[in-house]
């Protein structure tokens, strides 16, 4: 849609625009707020709907004005997909002046007090006729029918400070619903608009937005690293915490990896530029939290269904204190208790604070809908490697079956594997570059997932892979290697089948290593009576290997196909069962989609972290830990937050039926819990604290 932006006020530091779209009932402010705070310089941003204005604070860059209109002419229609949101902004000069107002009017004659009264009381009662008319019996229409019959009284005080505490608890209301998605927002916003690159042994400045992958950039203490890539030379202490929510600083030197967000605390990196812009993971982390603003969950849209239910039985018990009374003063004081309010705001509130805890104990989640779902898990499905296990293999034996010595053999399955981004791909070439040994000319390679790879070595099809793709799939006799098969699968190991013109040749055996926080974490989730499967394409006896380091594993299953491993998910919900699936393969893309909830490791292949729900950016299971933790914490935070709304606004209402409690007291009252209950909502989930120290590592593609 096109903005037509006009510019209403230009400093150094400051910019304000109009534009006329802004007023558009379909538009999310909050979303286009959010995209407005990634573009580099900015500082912050305020949109008022109402006026059709943006107002940018930025760092005094002359391009960024352009930067913006870029943005905002025409508006993306990515924020036009929900309606708008009923909460608007409110001022809080206004809200003083309403106080001030109610209590200075006192003092001024009936007949001008009535006047006044009257106008300031009629946005809220032409708000409330334009709710009935338009959505039927809603908050809105008891709060005017309070009012009004304040003023039919002529008890303006009364009418004038009902107004008043209106304005303020939608002040504070909006004030926590804003500040709780400016956590999201601005988690892990970037604050880099130039940076220092080395090129042809020279350091020159450039913009963000001009640098390249390939370019190396230099960063130093105080700095803010804005790409993802490799250091390539320096050392230094690194704060990670907005990114893994590690509190205590990592040393990073020449070849390790770096993500965006991470700020420099004390020495000088170079580092070479692997994805820049909206291609970091950053920028990802970034779009995922944006778009969690906009989702509602099962159980907000419960709570908010709840809500609008009670505000017609608040209007009939308020009938019904009138007609057994006939005291019109217990029948307005009775409108100003409504049950819905917190009940209605502490739900999104509740959510977004918990993702923002989630996140910074290393776990984004996908949506207040994920959430709800992750809390109701009550079975952990596991990939087995690069999840229970480290996913770094190595090379423990190399049998060869003809006449082939263990060198040729490795020789031959690594020139067929050079080129397959797979971990035991990756740990049988390592092997032989350790072992100094010459790869082999290769042609016509196929990669087959979760099977094995197809290569032409030398003229001649060699294949490499699990028993099943060599023996099963292509036909190639086996029983040569099963004196061997036992022995090695007897020690835990997996064997790679390497087969050439149709004999096989040998086998290699590889042995991955168990996460050290696996045990641990596994005994967490048993206490918390999860139901603990483990999936694993290995051998029987790897398998078995496995469930005898980690007794706390229910079931565990071997052989597995992909396929093998979603219809095992499906078979697991036909028993009723809430299941989440953690894995990291390109292998385990199936069963992320099928699981209620889908998990990925950080080291997880694109596609995994495309398809799955909850992608953790730490490479620790602590952090899932933690994660379910914060879902099963917001889940009972929100049914305490139901029954402290029901019991304090039912006690209130029992005062304004016995007549204890006066339309003013009732109105203040009523408001004070809902601002309680949504602050305490947020703080909840905001203090959680790991039971569980995370130490991040850097982890392998699997």
């Amino acid at each position: 849609m096109t903005a037509a932006l006009t510019v209403l006020h230009r400093s150094r530091e400051r910019l304000r625009l109009r534009c006329p779209a802004l007023r558009h009932r379909r538009l999310d402010p909050l979303y286009l707020q959010a995209l407005l705070e990634n573009v580099p310089g900015v500082r912050r941003v305020r949109i008022n709907s109402i006026a059709a204005s943006v107002t940018v604070w930025h760092e005094g860059d002359a391009t960024l004005e352009q930067r913006v209109r870029a943005l905002l002419d025409p508006l993306p229609q990515t924020v036009f997909t929900v309606p708008q949101s009923d909460q608007e902004s409110v001022n809080p000069l206004t809200v003083v002046g309403l106080g001030v107002l109610a209590v200075f009017l006192r003092g001024v004659p009936p007949s001008i007090q009535g006047g006044i009264s009257l106008m300031i009381a009629l946005p809220t009662l032409l708000k409330g006729i334009d709710t009935l008319l338009d959505r039927g019996i809603k908050i809105d229409v008891l709060d005017a029918g309070a009012v009004a019959i304040s003023l039919a009284r002529r008890d303006y005080f009364t009418a004038n400070m009902i107004v008043f505490l209106l304005r303020l608890g939608e002040y504070f209301e909006y004030f926590s619903q804003d500040k709780t998605s400016g956590l999201l927002r601005t988690l892990l916003r970037p604050q880099v608009d130039r940076v220092w690159v080395e090129q042809d042994g020279v350091e020159i400045e450039l913009p963000l937005d001009r640098v390249e992958p390939g370019q190396t950039i230099l960063c130093g203490s105080g700095e803010m690293i804005p790409i993802d890539g490799r250091v390539v030379h320096g050392e230094a202490s690194v704060n990670q915490s907005s990114i893994t929510g590690e509190s205590v600083p990592v040393h990073k030197k020449a070849g390790d990896a770096i993500l965006s967000g991470a700020v420099v605390e004390e020495g000088r990196l170079a580092i070479r530029v692997d994805a820049v812009g909206s291609e970091t993971g950053l920028a990802r982390i970034n779009l995922f939290l944006q778009q969690s603003l906009r989702s509602s969950s099962e159980t907000q849209r419960h709570s908010e269904q709840l809500a609008e239910r009670l505000v017609p039985i608040t209007l009939g018990l308020a009938g019904v204190i009138f007609l057994l009374t006939r005291d019109i003063r217990r029948t307005a004081a009775a409108l100003t208790v409504d049950y819905s309010c917190a009940i209605k705001l502490a739900t999104p509130i509740t959510v977004r604070t918990a993702m923002y805890a989630a996140a910074h104990q290393g776990a984004l989640i996908k949506g207040a809908a994920t959430l709800d779902h992750l809390a109701a898990v009550d079975t952990l499905v596991f990939d087995k490697t690069g999840t229970l296990t480290e996913g770094r293999l190595q090379v423990t034996d190399v049998v060869p079956l003809t006449d082939l010595s263990p060198r040729q053999l490795l020789a031959l399955a690594a020139s067929a594997e050079e080129h397959y981004a797979h971990p035991i791909a990756e740990a049988v070439v390592g092997h032989a570059a350790a072992q100094g040994i010459d790869l082999l000319p290769i042609s016509r390679v196929d990669f087959i997932v979760a099977h094995g790879v197809s290569a032409y070595v030398d003229g001649q099809q060699v294949l490499v892979g699990s028993r099943h793709f060599i023996h099963d799939d292509e036909g190639i006799e086996c029983r040569s290697a099963s004196v061997h098969e036992e022995r090695l699968h007897g020690e835990g190991k997996s064997l790679l089948y390497i087969a050439r013109g149709q004999c096989l040749e040998g086998v290699i055996a590889l042995r991955d290593t168990l996460r050290k926080e696996a045990s641990q974490v596994l005994d967490a989730l048993k206490d918390s009576q999860r139901r603990l499967v483990v999936l694993t394409g290995d051998h029987e006896q790897t398998a078995k290997a496995l469930h005898r380091q980690l007794p706390q594993i229910d079931a565990i299953h071997w052989q597995l196909k992909p396929q093998d491993k979603a219809t095992l998910i499906e078979q697991l919900q036909q028993q009723g069962r809430n299941v989440a699936f953690v894995g990291d393969g390109v292998n385990d893309a199936p069963a992320l989609v099928t699981a209620d909830v889908g998990i990925s490791m950080p080291s997880g292949a694109d596609l995994a972290r495309d398809a799955a729900q909850v992608i953790l950016i730490q490479d620790d299971l602590n952090t899932l830990l933690h994660a379910l933790e914060i879902a099963d914490r917001a889940k009972h935070t929100l049914s305490e937050g139901f029954y402290a709304a029901v019991g304090g606004n039912s006690l209130f209402l029992l005062g304004a039926l016995s007549g204890r409690i006066a339309p003013v007291t009732a109105a203040l009252l009523h408001n004070l819990l809902t601002v309680s209950i949504l602050g305490w909502s947020a703080s909840r989930s905001l203090t959680f604290h790991a039971t569980t120290p995370v130490n991040p590592v850097s982890g392998d593609r699997s």
